[in-house]
């Protein structure tokens, strides 16, 4: 069953307005390089990310976009180089100071990743529960807040997953990431299996994400009308299996003008530019 979708009286006309990222890096790698087995996926990748950048991340298919998004949260373990977030080393804090630090990030998941056991009010009740001391009416208050501000109905609320459509389980799935307040805010595949409509839904609601709390954003993305509505910056991973010896695995960062005025050829393939 579909339940009345309510658009939020801050959501505007798309827009690819992105405020000006300050000078203090939040995030950075540094000669990053995972390899399964024996099989490389991430090579020496070095970039930062500045507070209130919105950054897209693209590339084919096995290129390691999505085995990047987790390696930044800590999810998966460099066999090189280091991550540093606010200036912490991830991989020398202990396991508790890890789970600290991922209360700062916020995570949307290519499939909203929703708990089916529980109801849309508990998974985006869950961190609160989880990591605050807020008394049950201030997580309801919270809660119902965040339902309003992804344009959802508050009858929402006691449905399970199942019951609600693709583009419902994806906004609730950013009501749960903005829950404990993120810093840093990770997207995997946002739009992914969603129509026209609704990726625009989608795309004006990281816009608008962005502008209310001034996060910072890393998204990973196919769809490159999202990557140039929503980004300022565009980072561009090649697979290491078509790399000569040496060669960076990031063979484009720049603004989206920068990107369609690329004269790489790999860089106007993907982006279906003939000559």
């Amino acid at each position: 069953m579909e339940y009345e979708t309510i658009k939020p009286d801050f959501i505007q006309d798309s827009s690819s307005e992105i405020l000006t990222a300050q000078e203090k890096p939040i995030l950075h790698t540094e000669n990053l390089s995972i390899r399964f087995g024996s099989n490389p996926v991430l090579q020496n990748i070095d970039f930062s990310v500045f507070k209130g950048e919105t950054i897209a991340i693209i590339g084919e298919s096995g290129c390691g976009k999505t085995v990047l998004l987790k390696t930044l949260i800590g999810l998966n373990k460099p066999d090189t180089g280091r991550i540093r977030f606010d200036g912490n080393d991830l991989n020398k804090l202990s396991y508790f100071d890890l789970a600290q630090i991922r209360t700062r990030y916020g995570f949307v998941f290519q499939q909203a990743a929703l708990f089916d056991s529980m109801t849309i009010r508990e998974n985006i009740a869950f961190a609160l529960v989880q990591h605050t001391n807020k008394s049950k009416k201030e997580i309801k208050e919270i809660v119902e807040r965040l339902v309003n501000e992804v344009g959802l109905s508050l009858q929402v609320l006691d449905k399970k997953p199942a019951e609600l459509s693709g583009g419902m389980r994806k906004r609730v799935g950013f009501a749960r990431a903005l829950a404990l307040e993120p810093e840093l805010i990770l997207y995997d595949e946002p739009t992914t299996g969603l129509d026209p409509i609704m990726s625009n839904v989608i795309n004006e609601l990281m816009i608008e994400t962005h502008t209310r709390y001034n996060v910072t954003s890393i998204m990973v993305t196919h769809d490159m009308k999202s990557a140039c509505n929503v980004a300022a910056r565009i980072i561009m991973l090649y697979p290491i299996a078509k790399l000569k010896d040496s060669e960076p695995q990031i063979i484009f960062d720049g603004t989206v003008e920068e990107l369609k005025m690329s004269k790489d050829q790999r860089v106007q393939q993907f982006l279906g530019i003939k000559n």
